[in-house]
């Protein structure tokens, strides 16, 4: 497992753009996850690499490459192939639980990829625990590069 360094630039601009959010809608800070974080980097840089052979067809953000130590799959708006990402922590890090991801393109800085989220219900409620999320989440990862970003929400405490 690679050991990466706190989210630092954007990144670290967005953990703190989205615990603010959280704050403001009566929500407690989610610790920060190394597992989860190595998940969301990894997601980043495979779509960076791979993305004109992941991205095609109905394939969405959530697709994954088969040029690493993972399942690669296309995800498509059907969630047929849900478990390929809720099982990404467990395919890449110690991290015992499943992942759940929000994905944008096309951004560079934290606050548009925030923007975008806020404004989409599915993604904002994975954000604010509500509805179906609203178990509290216990870990947070965060990842952005290449006009990519991507954060994955544990309901686990990560134990590494």
């Amino acid at each position: 497992m690679r050991c990466p360094s706190p989210p630092t630039g954007e990144a670290a601009a967005l953990y703190d753009l989205i615990m603010a959010y959280r704050a403001d809608n009566g929500l407690p800070s989610i610790p920060l996850s190394r597992s989860l974080t190595i998940v969301a980097q990894t997601h980043v840089e495979d779509l960076i690499a791979y993305r004109s052979e992941v991205l095609v067809g109905t394939c969405n953000l959530h697709s994954w490459s088969n040029h690493g130590p993972w399942q690669g799959c296309c995800y498509t708006p059907d969630h047929a192939q849900a478990s390929c990402m809720w099982n990404k922590p467990r395919e890449l890090t110690v991290y015992t639980g499943d992942g759940y991801e929000i994905s944008a393109s096309g951004v560079s800085q934290a606050q548009s990829a925030l923007n975008l989220w806020k404004n989409s219900s599915g993604h904002n409620a994975v954000i604010l625990n509500q509805g179906s999320w609203s178990t509290p989440w216990k870990a947070i990862g965060i990842g952005m590069g290449g006009g990519y970003a991507h954060v994955w929400f544990g309901r686990n405490v990560d134990p590494g």
